[in-house]
């Protein structure tokens, strides 16, 4: 038998270990590209969605969010989908893809924190794909803010794990370099979306109580460590702020920054329209509540690794709670903040009930559980889409509007999209007729986040006669009210809907009927 050279043998050695690295992020990612398929089929998920892809694609034509294109959020979602953008080319796929990735490096980033308590490989993994398959749920199948900022604030939250295990089991004391990790991976969240700050305290005072505790740390020291934290935190912001500034911008960056989630959260749900939304989460994500509930009943009061985690689990929950309920809102996918440490309990929960079978059985026991959980999210999700047939089954109306749209447009001509999905700016390439493209914030309810007299904004817009105005008859209930004719503010274009009123507008600016011919009302037409 020939016995490799040394040589050889080294280089397999490296190989073998580089695999054994890769081998947990390349699951993730096949898992999610696999579970997420069906997102990459149809045009809109998420109207949000359209906003950060025209706001990316103005920045890539050097036209920068906030400026060029409105919204109350930071640009670290239009960033993101920039970058991705500028990689992997202009297209709804590209979106889908990013959306996969984030997921994927938020579950590898969920195992990392695992295995930093000590716990067992498999539970890291089976949590990471626990995450990967709820995902999907609430809204989740878009690559929305809470699915770009979740590898970033899981990783803060995996660091300060890290610590608080060095802390109580090495005797060691937090290091320069994980808190600047962690205060920049949390800083990239909150240029993303403010509402992860109580977690951001929670991975810093993992990261730091226990060795203060054990006193491995002089208070001096902790108080230092906080304000660096805290700087590194807001660096991310502070950065494009000052960008902005040098632009000249620096107004329009704190009015979308602050200001306008500041007026967004004034108008806060009401409590019984607040508790019917988080029961309809409560029951979509009711397997995983249970299990942790399991988890949490034998687990809080356990040494080692499963109460750590346990304890952990609960108190990041917790701290995630407090960021679903700050905006005042409780729409779907705020709850996607919930599923990296429901993750973890969950599975501690599949643990203990596979613990209840052979010693022999248990292993088996618990994948089978893991996959149980796993395929009844996927399923819950795929059933609708499947049901629904968009893009698989029929035509996807926004693909369809997108067509005719595309057919007629001349290069720099204008089009607007009163109540429909903002993404056909971009497929269709369509100069923008306005700074202020949400529908939700120019003729919806949210009008007055946008901190402007959208009604002679809207009289603008119609005055410059776009070739297309795009109307969702389903969607018209949605729009707010216009002024009484007397009114001084008084707008046509805001009038109430009647079937003759809609031509008559749409041929006085481009000769056709907004509305693809045969296609459904509701979320699926025009």
């Amino acid at each position: 038998m020939t016995v490799p050279s040394s040589r050889p043998r080294a280089l397999l050695t490296r190989a073998d270990t580089v695999m054994g690295v890769l081998a947990i992020p390349l699951a993730m990612l096949l898992a999610s590209l696999l579970l997420r398929a069906l997102g990459f089929i149809i045009a809109v998920i998420d109207t949000d969605e359209g906003l950060y892809l025209v706001q990316a694609q103005a920045w890539l034509r050097g036209d920068w969010p906030l400026v060029a294109v409105w919204d109350m959020h930071p640009i670290g979602a239009p960033a993101m989908y920039a970058l991705a953008m500028w990689i992997f080319g202009e297209s709804i796929a590209t979106i889908r893809l990013l959306g996969s990735l984030c997921v994927a490096a938020a579950a590898w980033a969920l195992y990392g924190a695992v295995r930093a308590t000590g716990a067992p490989r498999g539970i890291g993994l089976a949590t990471g794909l626990v995450y990967v398959a709820h995902s999907l749920r609430m809204g989740g199948l878009a690559t929305n803010t809470e699915i770009l900022f979740a590898p970033m604030v899981v990783s803060a939250m995996a660091l300060g794990a890290l610590g608080a295990v060095e802390a109580l089991r090495r005797s060691w004391a937090p290091r320069w370099y994980v808190l600047i990790a962690m205060g920049m991976a949390m800083g990239c969240a909150l240029a993303v979306k403010p509402v992860m700050v109580a977690e951001g305290c929670l991975a810093f005072a993992l990261l730091v109580f226990p060795a203060l505790w054990r006193g491995l740390l002089s208070w001096r020291r902790a108080l230092a460590m906080a304000a660096a934290y805290a700087g590194f935190c807001a660096l991310p912001t502070a950065y494009f702020a000052l960008l902005y500034f040098v632009r000249g911008d620096l107004g329009a960056f704190l009015d979308g920054t602050f200001l306008a989630p500041l007026r967004y959260s004034h108008g806060r749900m009401g409590l019984v329209d607040s508790f019917h939304q988080i029961l309809v989460e409560f029951l979509t994500l009711l397997w995983p509540f249970l299990l942790a509930g399991l988890a949490l009943a034998t687990g809080l009061t356990r040494s080692g690794p499963r109460g750590m985690l346990t304890r952990i689990g609960l108190l990041w929950f917790l701290a995630g709670s407090i960021g679903v309920a700050s905006p005042g809102f409780f729409y779907p996918h705020y709850f996607l903040i919930w599923l990296p440490p429901l993750s973890i309990l969950a599975t501690l929960g599949c643990w203990r009930l596979a613990r209840l079978l052979p010693p022999a059985g248990r292993a088996f026991g618990f994948s089978l559980l893991v996959a149980v959980v796993m395929i009844g999210s996927w399923r819950a999700d795929a059933t609708a889409r499947i049901e629904r047939g968009i893009g698989i089954f029929a035509p996807d109306p926004v693909r369809e509007v997108t067509r005719i749209i595309r057919a007629s447009l001349r290069p720099g001509e204008t089009i607007f999209i009163a109540n429909y999905h903002p993404v056909i700016y971009a497929l269709t390439d369509a100069r923008l007729p306005t700074r202020f493209i949400f529908p939700a914030q120019l003729t919806g309810e949210f009008t007055q986040v946008a901190d402007i007299d959208t009604d002679a904004e809207v009289a603008r817009i119609m005055a410059t006669r776009p070739r297309f105005v795009v109307v969702d008859r389903g969607w018209w209930p949605r729009m707010r009210e216009a002024p009484p004719p007397s009114s001084p503010r008084y707008c046509k274009a805001t009038t109430p809907w009647s079937p003759r009123s809609t031509r008559t507008a749409a041929r006085s600016s481009s000769g056709r009927r907004n509305s693809a011919p045969g296609l459904p009302s509701g979320s699926s037409g025009a």
